[in-house]
């Protein structure tokens, strides 16, 4: 990915020089023309286009936003309910993320969201331990958070 992003700023400045205009602008055509090239030779990289990861990037960033405004919302409805009747719990979160990154970047998001803590994960990377705040199902806690941020963060790494 990064050597594919490497040629796109070389092949603009390329466009720029060619161009004899050292604009903004000439930069911009320069860049998506880049972009058109590399996605016409994107079979000779051994890695998908980039784009598509960035896209995917930009795709969890959002996804996380929403998961934490629900959440905060969530949390604030909990706390102002004049009976306080949530359930925390514990419960194990098996995961198919293999990667240290993509392990620390899952329990970094679920951790950040309200009312959710990753508390430990297990020796072999396969189980994240979390502490939520509310908890009336465990089995649609951990579905909803493998096909929200596991899954997003698999689009972004592979």
């Amino acid at each position: 990915m990064a050597f594919q992003i490497l040629l796109n700023f070389f092949l603009a400045f390329v466009w720029m020089f060619l161009s004899v205009s050292f604009t903004s602008q000439s930069f911009i055509i320069g860049f998506l023309l880049g972009l058109l090239v590399i996605f016409a030779f994107r079979r000779f990289f051994n890695s998908r286009f980039y784009l598509l990861r960035v896209a995917a990037v930009i795709s969890l960033f959002f996804l996380f936003l929403k998961e934490l405004i629900l959440a905060n919302i969530s949390v604030l409805k909990t706390v102002l309910k004049p009976k306080l009747d949530f359930q925390p719990g514990i419960f194990a979160l098996p995961t198919e993320l293999k990667t240290d990154w993509e392990i620390t970047l899952l329990a970094n998001l679920i951790t950040l969201t309200p009312g959710t803590l990753v508390m430990d994960v297990s020796y072999d990377n396969k189980i994240l331990y979390v502490h939520a705040i509310d908890i009336p199902d465990v089995d649609e806690a951990i579905e909803d958070i493998k096909n929200s941020f596991e899954k997003a963060i698999m689009e972004v790494s592979r």
